[in-house]
């Protein structure tokens, strides 16, 4: 089921032209195996493998779902035909929506009432609501880097890497080289003054 409300939340719906996710949230879930980078020097092959199969899963229930729109579009205009009705037609009356009724009285009636003569035809035309005004998110606010928050030595080499945090919480952290950070003079220089110890000082 969450591989399915994914997969339906981050897929195009033909009416608005958006997905449901970013018409609600303004952007799109991810799982956190989508944060994990294949370029990675050292993986262990537990995590590659796991991200793959719920890459697969995935791939599947978003599949399932449109082979279903698919089929149920397909059927539905074949076998779907507009009543050609007219003033004086006898047409039976619903009593499902009929909420004024109460008490014992309203199992006893039936679905559908005697026919009835329309003195009126009066059709509203079907039209999609208007799609809500997406957010639009400058590119480079979005993956703005907030902070470092931890570094390792790369083994056997003279490398290292950081964990870098990005102000947009939809992005999840992730590990990146000097060279791929932007502004890395100041944000290393926060990160080390930040975990010197500090000097404590007793009156």
């Amino acid at each position: 089921m969450p591989a399915l409300e994914l997969a339906y939340k981050t897929s195009v719906h033909s009416s608005t032209g958006q997905t449901p996710s970013l018409l609600e949230k303004g952007w799109n879930p991810r799982l956190s195996a989508d944060t994990l980078r294949e370029d990675l020097i050292e993986i262990h092959p537990t995590p590659s493998s796991f991200k793959m199969i719920l890459y697969k899963v995935k791939h599947h229930a978003k599949q399932i779902m449109n082979d279903t729109f698919y089929y149920a579009k397909k059927k539905w205009h074949k076998s779907h035909k507009v009543p050609d009705l007219k003033v004086g037609d006898l047409l039976l009356v619903s009593t499902l929506n009929f909420n004024n009724i109460k008490g014992p009285k309203k199992l006893k009636i039936p679905n559908l009432i005697k026919p009835y003569q329309p003195a009126e035809k009066e059709l509203f035309p079907l039209r999609n609501p208007t799609p809500l005004a997406v957010p639009q998110v400058e590119q480079n606010e979005d993956k703005k880097i907030n902070k470092v928050i931890k570094e390792r030595r790369l083994r056997g080499k003279n490398q290292r890497k950081y964990v870098v945090r990005y102000r947009n919480p939809v992005h999840e952290d992730e590990w990146l080289a000097e060279s791929e950070i932007p502004e890395s003079d100041k944000l290393l220089k926060r990160f080390r003054y930040e975990r010197r110890p500090k000097a404590w000082i007793f009156l």
